[in-house]
């Protein structure tokens, strides 16, 4: 019976993590598993800041958003010395098993924690919804529904000045975001790094639009439409800034640009999140009193799933091209 497990959060923070932190906590103390709480990741385990959970630590926290347990990226742990060092902070710490909240890099980590011989189990939590072998993350629906906001809020000045705005998301270079938040959104169109698109049919049905008699548009955009990974980090070079330049070129139409940054990451976390993470959390806890390592818990037709944590990693997610047709026939009148 394993008698004490870890937990941390790692690489961008996301809305439900603290739910996910709650759901581990007092999941372990149904089960009779003390809990010690990582602070900053890699980072604060490699420093040994590492303190008791109980389940007054996690009282008030599952509507709050960001991490209580903070985050912070460490170039030490990336070394075999600074991994060496933490596994030794979790033996002298009576760890025996560590959940793993957040993206793939946050996996990586763990995997190569695990083959130092501590079990893992990793939970997905990533606004962007690019971790492999489950249907969503932790973060992701919070994040599409602040999009969707500020989508609504910025429509009412494009109709109001008749303009064209072109509206940068996050996703690195996963176009989840802009696909739901287009979709719902009732954008004009969407452009997603897994979708070639010539920008002079967007030009096209911008105009077609005014002739039609519509004289405002809203274009949703990923930060990785590009195809560069650092795109929208540079706000010179984001893929926003390029795709309204070029519209504004080709249609001669007042064209405005927002990119909504890191608002997309905060905030109260949703109903769906803080169920998801909740859920996650308690079977992230209940692998590892199995003594089952190596997993990452998705979800899957509304099932939470266990799945091998190298396999998911290996595997490359595709998004719903079917959700891309629905919106362009949505919006072509």
């Amino acid at each position: 019976m394993m008698r004490k497990i870890g937990i941390l959060t790692s690489g961008g923070d996301a809305p439900g993590m603290n739910a996910a932190v709650r759901a581990v906590v007092r999941t372990a103390q149904y089960c009779n598993v003390g809990v010690m709480g990582i602070m900053r990741g890699y980072h604060g385990l490699i420093r040994n800041e590492i303190f008791e959970l109980n389940p007054r630590s996690v009282a008030d926290v599952i509507h709050r958003g960001g991490t209580i347990l903070k985050s912070a990226r460490s170039m030490q742990f990336k070394t075999p010395e600074g991994q060496d060092k933490a596994v030794k902070n979790l033996n002298d710490a009576g760890i025996e098993g560590l959940v793993v909240i957040g993206g793939d890099g946050s996996f990586q980590g763990a995997l190569a924690l695990q083959s130092r011989g501590i079990k893992i189990v990793g939970i997905p939590g990533t606004i962007d919804n690019d971790i492999p072998c489950t249907d969503y993350t932790i973060g992701f629906d919070t994040a599409i529904n602040t999009v969707v906001d500020a989508i609504n809020k910025i429509r009412d000045t494009a109709t109001s000045h008749e303009r064209v705005y072109v509206v940068e998301v996050m996703g690195r270079n996963s176009g989840y975001i802009a696909l739901y938040a287009g979709l719902a959104g009732g954008a004009e169109s969407i452009l997603i790094p897994e979708i070639p698109t010539n920008l002079d049919d967007i030009v096209q049905r911008i105009h077609t639009s005014y002739e039609l008699g519509k004289a405002h548009s809203i274009i949703v955009v990923a930060e990785g439409y590009s195809g560069d990974p650092e795109a929208g980090r540079d706000v010179e070079h984001s893929a926003a800034f390029r795709v309204g330049s070029y519209v504004k070129d080709k249609t001669g139409f007042e064209t405005r640009v927002t990119i909504l940054g890191h608002i997309q990451r905060g905030g109260n976390p949703t109903v769906m999140d803080r169920i998801l993470a909740s859920r996650m959390g308690e079977k992230a806890v209940r692998l590892l009193v199995q003594d089952k390592s190596g997993f990452m818990v998705g979800i899957t037709n509304n099932q939470i799933t266990a799945v091998n944590l190298e396999y998911a990693l290996a595997q490359e997610k595709q998004v719903d091209l079917g959700f891309h047709e629905l919106a362009h026939m949505l919006s072509s009148t």
